[in-house]
């Protein structure tokens, strides 16, 4: 098949030396939301799923652990192997989901740093919103890890740790460079991009990783976006809605491809924006079925890609963040030096945040077994 050029010239490099460590070496350095608390009062040294080792001081400090929503399965995922992790180390863990709704997440944060919340781990609904509560939480003298999503225009906030959101991008313009062989490929190919969240400051990293791997193709007419939108800001999807990618992935397909125009590649920034795509090409497109691209290998797009309706996905194994955010946590109460290794590149308007980027891989139907089944992230069952 034609992708197994790029499983070949990338898996090889990217697999063996991130599937195990995930985070690499340190450079020294829908649902309604609710809330888990859970005490436990036990001095504890814990070595994680990939290795990180922290030690919790006697009688357990307390964690505010602030997550977007239940409605994407990735959220949940995230939650509940910080929630296991944190508790493992021993700490007081006040989990909780905001249900997508900025008002509600502010509140939720600022009742974690009135009920005494040592450490706040916050991965934002939108980067720019929390001004308030990370206010309040630098004036209780509350470190702030951002988790996954970058907090914007705060000084308040400590570190942030995520993947390299950049080389996700990068992971997926690359396997459509390769794919389609477009260094020696007459071509010309047919494009389009759907983009994540314009809060989400992920959102413009990933898309810019894909873009800048295939904007030379475009410049030349190798590959050719039928639509014309090509901007972050034409091709984002508030709140990475599956129904607004949906929706406007079949505005496209009526307006520019009922004619039997063929569309080669849609690249998606992640799975539920994928999942729309490939919702709107069931019932309106009847072409050579096009690669298509996403992010998380969230349970369905998994299967979508064992039955050729999804290419692949770029994996970012939530246990590794997880494992990297408890061991932060524990430098951070016991005054140690906090890993992180790049302090250059995630500039939130503020303040350079001292970062911890971890590697993603890829997946997609010739590896998931080896990625997804066989590291314990899925079973068979799930995936059937």
């Amino acid at each position: 098949m034609k992708f197994q050029r790029f499983a070949k010239s990338l898996l090889g490099v990217t697999l063996a030396a991130t599937m195990m460590a995930g985070c690499g070496s340190t450079g020294g350095t829908g649902s309604t939301g609710g809330s888990t608390t859970t005490t436990t009062t036990t001095t504890a040294t814990t070595t994680t799923d990939t290795g990180a080792t922290t030690t919790a001081p006697e009688g357990g400090a307390k964690v505010g652990v602030s997550m977007p929503t239940k409605d994407l399965q990735r959220w949940n995922q995230d939650g509940a192997n910080m929630e296991s992790q944190l508790k493992a180390a021993g700490y007081e863990v006040d989990l909780q989901y905001a249900a997508n709704d900025v008002q509600q997440q502010l509140s939720q944060v600022e009742n974690m740093i009135s009920n005494g919340c040592d450490v706040l781990v916050i991965a934002a609904i939108e980067g720019s919103s929390l001004g308030e509560a990370l206010d309040m939480a630098k004036g209780a003298n509350i470190p702030v890890i951002a988790y996954d999503r970058l907090l914007m225009n705060s000084d308040a906030v400590s570190y942030y740790a995520t993947f390299d959101n950049y080389k996700v991008g990068t992971v997926q313009g690359t396997y459509v460079k390769d794919t389609l062989d477009l260094d020696n490929a007459a071509g010309p190919f047919n494009i389009e991009f759907t983009a994540g969240d314009p809060g989400d400051n992920n959102a413009g990293f990933f898309f810019n990783g894909a873009y800048d791997v295939l904007k030379d193709y475009i410049a030349e007419g190798k590959l050719v976006v039928v639509s014309g939108q090509k901007t972050f800001d034409e091709v984002a999807t508030p709140t990475w809605a599956t129904e607004v990618a949906q929706s406007r992935a079949e505005n496209i397909l009526s307006s520019f491809y009922a004619d039997g125009t063929n569309l080669d590649v849609w690249l998606c920034s992640n799975d539920s924006t994928a999942l729309g795509v490939e919702n709107a090409l069931a019932a309106n497109y009847n072409g050579t079925y096009p690669i298509i691209t996403g992010q998380d290998c969230d349970i369905q797009n998994t299967k979508n890609m064992i039955a050729g309706k999804q290419s692949m996905s770029v994996f970012k194994d939530t246990r590794t963040l997880a494992s990297q955010v408890v061991k932060m946590v524990g430098q951070i109460i016991n005054n140690e030096t906090v890993d992180v290794n790049d302090t250059t590149t995630y500039d939130n308007g503020v303040k350079v945040v001292p970062s911890f980027l971890c590697e993603p891989v890829f997946a997609d139907a010739n590896n998931y077994k080896t990625i997804l089944i066989d590291s314990g992230y899925y079973t068979e069952d799930q995936l059937k």
